[in-house]
C-alpha cells in the first residue's frame, strides 16, 4: 500500500502543511514519513474530491474505512493526529473556514506497560559484542550508552562527536521538534566509549574524518535499521530470544531508574518527553515489579 501511494502527488496545499511541519515545527524525518503517508492514502481514498473540500461526513467515512481495513487502534489515531493538524494548518492559513476534523473521536487506546529487561538480562546483552574486533568495541559502546542514557534509535545514531562531553559525563542531545537536553552517563558508558575512540573508531575511519560518534566500516554514519539488525543479533546471542528493540533498552534504563528510587521530572527530562503522562507509565511498572518481590518474598504475601 505505501509504495502505491507514495507514487500519488499531493496537493500544494499538503506540500505546504509538510513544510510547515519541518521547518515551522521542526519535526522528525520519521514523523514527516508517517505524515506524507497519511495524506497520500487519505488523497487517494476520498478522490475524486479534494481534500479541501472534505466535509465531516467525508472524514467520518474515511475513518470507518480505516476500521474496515483492520488497523489497529493506535495506527488509526496516528492518522486522525495527521488530519487534525493538517486542517488546523489550513484553518490558521485562512485556505477554509471551518475545520472538518474537529468532531473526529480518537479510538480509545489501552496503555500496555513498555517491555523492559532484567539487570541480568542487560549484563548479557552488553558482553554480547566481540570486544576484540573494532565493530564490536563500537558495538559494546552504543549499548552501554544506550542502556545508561536511554536515547532514542535516531538520537543514539546521529549523535555527534562534538556533543560528548566526556569529562563531565554528559551528552548533549538533540532530540523530537530539534529540542536540546543534557543527558548525562556513567563511568562504565564512559570507559567503553573511551575505548571506542582510541581503538575501535579509528581502525574503522582508516584516516577518513566524519563529525558522528558511531560510524561504520565505510565511515559513514550507523543507521537506525543497521543498529536494530545489530542490536537483535546481540539479543540471540545474550539469549533474549523476544522481540529485542532499541525501546526496549530504553524502557529498561527508564523502568531501573524508577525502581531505583529516581524522580519522575528527572526521567522526563533524560528521556525527552514533551509531557510528564508519557513517562508515569514507569510507575505502573514499578509497583508491579514491587508487587511481584512482596509476593515471592514475604511470609504472609
Amino acid at each position: 500500500m505505501q509504495a502505491t501511494l507514495a507514487k500519488k502527488p499531493l496537493s500544494g496545499h499538503a506540500k505546504s502543511f509538510l513544510d510547515f511541519c519541518r521547518v515551522e515545527k521542526g519535526l522528525s524525518a520519521n514523523s514527516l514519513s508517517s505524515y506524507l503517508i497519511d495524506l497520500q492514502r487519505f488523497s487517494s481514498e476520498i478522490s475524486p474530491m479534494a481534500p479541501m473540500g472534505a466535509t465531516s461526513e467525508d472524514l467520518g467515512r474515511y475513518v470507518d474505512s480505516l476500521y474496515r481495513a483492520g488497523l489497529s487502534a493506535r495506527s488509526i489515531a496516528r492518522h486522525m493526529t495527521t488530519l487534525r493538524n493538517f486542517y488546523s494548518f489550513l484553518t490558521r492559513e485562512g485556505e477554509i473556514q471551518a475545520d472538518p476534523s474537529e468532531f473526529l473521536i480518537p479510538p480509545r487506546q489501552w496503555s500496555n506497560l513498555p517491555k523492559y529487561m532484567n539487570r541480568e538480562e542487560i549484563d548479557r546483552l552488553l558482553a554480547a559484542p566481540d570486544a576484540v574486533k573494532p565493530t564490536g568495541v563500537r558495538d559494546r559502546a552504543m549499548l552501554e550508552l544506550l542502556y545508561a542514557t536511554g536515547l532514542r534509535v535516531t538520537e543514539l545514531c546521529r549523535l555527534e562527536l562534538s556533543n560528548v562531553e566526556r569529562d563531565s559525563g554528559v551528552l548533549r542531545v538533540t532530540g523530537k521538534g530539534n529540542k536540546q537536553r543534557l543527558v548525562p552517563f556513567g563511568e562504565s558508558a564512559g570507559e567503553a566509549i573511551g575505548q571506542y575512540l582510541n581503538q575501535g573508531r579509528p581502525a574503522l575511519l582508516k584516516g577518513r574524518a566524519s563529525r558522528f560518534l558511531f560510524i561504520t566500516a565505510r565511515g559513514g554514519a550507523m543507521t537506525r535499521q543497521g543498529f536494530w539488525k545489530l542490536l537483535g543479533g546481540y539479543g540471540k546471542k545474550a539469549g533474549i530470544f523476544r522481540d529485542l528493540t532499541p525501546h526496549v533498552v530504553r524502557h529498561s534504563f527508564a523502568t531501573h531508574l524508577v525502581e531505583g528510587g529516581a524522580d519522575l521530572r528527572s526521567v522526563q527530562i533524560m528521556l525527552g518527553h514533551a509531557d510528564i503522562s508519557t513517562t508515569q507509565v514507569y510507575t505502573h511498572v514499578a509497583r508491579r515489579r514491587l508487587r511481584e518481590i512482596v509476593d515471592q518474598h514475604h511470609p504472609r504475601a
